[in-house]
């Protein structure tokens, strides 16, 4: 089962390539801290920006990395299923050991293209998959009812709930045999409140920079221990929230800069953070007993 803290990674660039010296790095970072699993290329790891070639390379790279230490969870989404279905074989054959699939953006598909959207790549490719409902980012939800009906397929194991939505989470952990589906938690302020009504974990942005907070965090809340959690969560909150002052991943990286974990660098149509939310995020890193100097 995928459970924990699951990291969403970035993807480091320097001189506008793929830095794969400084995956390496973060990649031991995150096992060495104790997260449960990886999840390299998703929207965190700027997937969209990615060639083929590079997107092949870096589950490559974390897999081998990892080497069974860690669950990787690839992402393999895309709005063309042949595609998906193509990333998601190669992540298979790389090794990695589940995909994270996003719905289908901007194709805007109704329920049933969704169902077969993934039921197609379930049943081509043999590979734990984990749904990714953002409709934030791909302008269609998938619905409780779809979800579940997804759920019945043995290859589809989780959803990563990111619609910001606790009455939607609600009905998906209602909807579904909780033996048959995970609910993990896509947004770091939500983990502790999805984590009560059934979530097993999160697929977290904030744990490329403090991994061993989110994952205390998260721990504590699924043992029950609600008001160690809540505390955490209370404490953290305002460093969740800074970190989406602006589009992600563009204030995790100038984070990850700040401490010398990053060159914080982006690919357009991503952009270098605005001085005045850097000078916030600065001020909040700073609260946090982050140190911070200019890079």
């Amino acid at each position: 089962m995928l459970q924990g803290t699951m990291t969403a990674m970035v993807t480091p660039f320097r001189s506008g390539r793929v830095d794969f010296d400084r995956l390496t790095e973060n990649t031991h970072f995150q096992i060495e801290s104790g997260v449960d699993a990886l999840v390299p290329v998703g929207t965190t790891g700027e997937s969209p920006t990615l060639s083929h070639g590079e997107h092949r390379q870096v589950i490559e790279k974390v897999v081998e990395v990892a080497n069974g230490e860690v669950t990787v969870v690839a992402g393999t989404g895309s709005n063309s299923t042949e595609e998906a279905m193509d990333l998601t074989a190669h992540a298979k054959k790389s090794g990695a050991d589940a995909a994270l699939i996003v719905s289908p953006y901007y194709n805007k598909p109704t329920q049933e293209g969704l169902y077969r959207h993934f039921a197609t790549i379930a049943d081509r490719i043999d590979l734990p998959i984990v749904l990714y409902n953002i409709p934030g980012r791909s302008g269609v939800t998938i619905e409780p009812k779809t979800v579940a009906r997804l759920a019945e397929h043995e290859n589809i194991v989780a959803v990563k709930e990111a619609t910001g939505d606790l009455n939607l989470a609600s009905q998906i952990v209602a909807e579904c045999d909780p033996q048959k589906l995970t609910i993990i938690s896509g947004d770091d302020s939500l983990t502790l409140p999805l984590i009560s009504i059934g979530a097993k974990g999160v697929i977290s942005v904030l744990s490329n920079l403090i991994p061993d907070r989110i994952k205390a965090m998260t721990n504590a809340a699924l043992a029950g221990q609600f008001d160690t959690a809540r505390s955490m969560h209370l404490d953290l909150f305002a460093l969740c929230d800074v970190m989406f002052i602006e589009t992600n991943p563009i204030p995790i990286k100038t984070a990850m800069a700040m401490v010398g974990r990053d060159t914080g660098e982006l690919r357009l149509p991503l952009c270098a953070m605005a001085e005045a939310n850097r000078v916030r995020l600065e001020q909040v890193m700073a609260e946090h007993g982050l140190a911070a100097s200019r890079t």
